[in-house]
């Protein structure tokens, strides 16, 4: 994802923060220090903080998701969605279509059948913990829509490197042997595996 743009979503999500916000924020961050978090007046200050930790970044926005829920400011998650929406709408797909079609149908068999174990899954295809908490809180309510999420973040994360085959290990790995058992008869039936 483009730096330019992520950048750009910082800074209207600076322009949206309160005083307090900002303060509850710098609360948050307690590992910059607190001389440094002292001389911080504006949220961009911040994120720049958080971006030379490594902490942010503009293919890991899940730290930041994590602290705008937990100052409750679940409104300026759309901000984020926004420049999510755009960056994955590159015209250079990353994945080939035929990969990207073996992803699809196993998604959809993964959201049906792995229920709360998704975690664990999610753990074995690598992502962090923070993003696994970051998909629980976005979706705090719905299970399903957390798979889905869990899926589109390794992906993102893997990019052309994303390959059903992995996600097949994955649920192995984590005993969930029959998932991937119909993910497998699924892509037989689409002639895809």
């Amino acid at each position: 994802m483009d730096n330019q743009g992520f950048r750009a979503m910082l800074l209207a999500i600076s322009d949206k923060l309160s005083e307090e916000n900002l303060k509850n924020l710098k609360f948050l961050c307690p590992d910059i220090g607190k001389k440094k978090l002292e001389k911080m007046n504006k949220g961009v200050d911040l994120f720049e903080c958080l971006i030379e930790k490594t902490a942010i970044g503009p293919d890991n926005t899940e730290h930041l998701r994590f602290l705008l829920n937990k100052i409750d400011q679940q409104v300026l998650l759309e901000i984020i969605d926004e420049y999510e929406r755009g960056a994955t709408r590159s015209p250079a797909d990353p994945l080939d279509a035929k990969e990207r079609e073996k992803i699809n149908v196993a998604t959809e068999v993964i959201v049906e059948h792995l229920g709360k174990k998704w975690l664990q899954v999610g753990r074995k295809l690598g992502l962090q913990q923070t993003q696994l908490e970051g998909i629980q809180e976005k979706h705090s309510r719905d299970l399903e829509e957390q798979v889905r999420e869990l899926i589109r973040q390794w992906m993102k994360k893997k990019r052309e490197n994303a390959r059903v085959q992995d996600l097949i290990t994955a649920l192995r790995d984590c005993k969930q042997n029959l998932t991937a058992d119909l993910v497998e008869k699924n892509l037989r039936e689409l002639g895809a595996h």
